[in-house]
């Protein structure tokens, strides 16, 4: 059993990359099995099915992230510069993936929820509730941002909805056309939909 004391997380940090990468429909266990160098037997000991360790995975993920979130979005930032940073964040994870790859991946979450959403319940629950908690970053500042006076919404929470829908439709561009730098200045148009006072956000933190 010693070989296979982190099989479990091999499993997991495989699984996120190759759907991440390709697609949910393309990608195999067998594939995940042999590219985290875990025998078939392994999966089964630690998943049901292909959707159970898709879930396990993007949370696992998210996990991992999180603390990067916590940063950007530290109370110790001015909202506004928070969008700013996570803006890009979003740009700069993008072109790390299309260095690596050849391609711009798009957002992790939507890109296997839209695919498999019409198909399982589960995943599409999980995906629900990741791009959920993303909102919930951005809701908290803009509202921040608006009892500070810097911007101007008269709900927070559908702010944060219209801003989230607006970069997505951004990740979805790019990976359609696999053109990273159309997500190099999301900064102005989310200022913009949060009717954010001009000069009031730093843009040299968008990296």
């Amino acid at each position: 059993m010693g070989r296979t004391s982190n099989a479990k997380e091999r499993l997991l940090d495989v699984a996120f990359e190759l759907l991440w990468d390709n697609s949910y429909n393309s990608v195999s266990i067998d594939q995940i099995c042999s590219r985290a160098g875990v025998n078939k037997g392994s999966f089964y000991y630690f998943f049901k099915t292909k959707a159970d360790l898709a879930v396990e995975a993007y949370e696992a993920h998210w996990q991992q992230n999180q603390p990067h979130l916590d940063q950007l979005f530290s109370p110790q930032i001015a909202p506004l510069d928070r969008l700013v940073g996570w803006c890009g964040f979003v740009y700069k994870s993008q072109k790390d993936k299309h260095t690596k790859t050849g391609c711009v991946c798009g957002c992790p979450y939507a890109t296997v929820g839209i695919e498999v959403a019409t198909q399982d319940e589960k995943i599409r629950a999980k995906m629900e509730d990741l791009i959920s908690r993303n909102l919930k970053y951005l809701e908290s500042a803009i509202a921040e941002a608006k009892r500070a006076g810097t911007a101007s919404v008269a709900n927070p929470k559908a702010a944060a909805e219209r801003v989230y829908s607006l970069v997505l439709g951004a990740l979805l561009q790019a990976r359609v056309r696999n053109d990273v730098s159309l997500l190099r200045n999301l900064e102005p148009s989310v200022m913009a939909l949060v009717g954010a006072a001009g000069g009031q956000f730093d843009a040299a933190k968008m990296i």
